[in-house]
């Protein structure tokens, strides 16, 4: 299953957001990221790609950073319900999320705010494995994104084998054509995944390979 972080604008990538709803059997979730977060206005185009991803039955999850545990939680719990109210997000993406065992009361918080916010599915993206502790607060740990150079030779922690790989995803970038990501990921034990081509400082801002060739 593919998790999709399309970090564009609706009006600026229409085509790619309708092949997104179009190819809605095949995804776990969207990233819904107005504004590095839900913005300090609703975006009406924004909203209505959203309503139809949901239509579609696709989980939309609202981009909120935590800047690895330092940003507020009143300023997380701010984005959480302007995702809700805004965009109808039924799903919350905490970005930037620490790995830090100290921090796990930090983000059990944070993960009972976006319930409360009517998240039926909470992301953690560490970026990297985080303390085993973490499985327990999240539906999907994030325990990899990075580029594909670093991707190929990636490890995994024993502790990972003890939970079903649709609790882990891996989010890889600047992947070549053709380069394994997929086979990759399922042989990792992470059973959601996406893999782009983009590069640089906004590698999402491309469709994952696996949609690419959509109709």
């Amino acid at each position: 299953m593919l998790l999709v972080p399309l970090y564009e604008h609706p009006a600026d990538r229409p085509e790619d957001w309708e092949r997104l709803i179009r190819c809605a059997g095949r995804l776990h979730s969207v990233v819904l990221n107005p504004a590095s977060g839900p913005g300090e206005a609703p975006d009406p185009r924004f909203a209505a790609v959203a309503q139809r991803l949901r239509d579609a039955g696709v989980p939309v999850l609202g981009y909120t950073d935590t800047d690895y545990g330092r940003r507020p939680h009143p300023a997380v719990v701010q984005d959480l319900l302007r995702h809700r109210d805004w965009y109808g997000a039924d799903g919350a993406f905490l970005d930037q999320a620490s790995a830090d065992p100290a921090l796990l009361p930090h983000y059990g918080r944070l993960g009972i705010a976006a319930r409360a916010a009517g998240a039926r599915t909470l992301v953690l993206n560490h970026g990297v494995h985080p303390h085993p502790g973490y499985a327990e607060l999240a539906d999907l740990l994030v325990t990899f994104e990075g580029p594909w150079d670093a991707y190929r030779d990636a490890s995994v922690p024993e502790w990972t084998a003890d939970h079903p790989a649709q609790r882990f995803c891996h989010l890889v970038y600047a992947v070549p054509p053709g380069a394994p990501a997929a086979e990759l990921a399922r042989q990792r034990g992470a059973g959601v995944h996406c893999a782009v081509p983009g590069t640089g400082a906004h590698p999402w801002g491309s469709l994952p390979y696996a949609l690419e060739a959509a109709g």
